[in-house]
């Protein structure tokens, strides 16, 4: 466990994982946020604290696109950053150069932010897409540094 503390690499991933995991977190809230502004509840128990009468509980209880958006944007996350932290994980372990570790982690984080902005706020394709593809080509590119470093 020292080993692991003094070496760079791994404190380099952890700093980064430790960031895309605190973003992705912060994706609760902001579905959270949406729905209050939207008034746009998906249970019945959430209408009713927020409806007064009957028929604002039941308009209330809907879907809303923004909140769906931000929804699609949390999901997103972890279908890409579960993976990043996992297969970061075990790149960082298999002894990378620092530069090249540093270049994959913070390439990834900038891929998520840049995916997030532009699924948040609507922005055309492919601003959306492209930072999609650059994180899942970062994830791709230390797996296979990993299967790599042990054949």
């Amino acid at each position: 466990m020292a080993h692991l503390i003094d070496n760079q690499v791994f404190l380099a991933f952890s700093t980064y994982a430790t960031i895309v995991i605190v973003k992705m977190m912060m994706m609760a809230p902001l579905t959270a946020y949406y729905r209050l502004t939207r008034k746009a509840f998906a249970n019945e128990e959430d209408a009713r604290v927020h409806g007064k009468t009957p028929e604002d509980k039941k308009k209330m209880l809907r879907v809303d696109s923004d909140v769906e958006r931000v929804r699609r944007c949390h999901q997103n996350d972890l279908e890409n950053i579960i993976p990043f932290v996992l297969i970061g994980l075990l790149y960082s372990l298999t002894g990378p150069d620092l530069s090249t570790a540093l270049f994959h982690f913070r390439v990834f984080v900038g891929s998520r932010f840049c995916h997030t902005v532009a699924y948040v706020c609507s922005l055309p394709q492919p601003s959306r897409g492209l930072p999609w593809l650059v994180g899942v080509v970062v994830t791709l590119s230390m797996a296979y540094s990993v299967i790599c470093s042990t054949w």
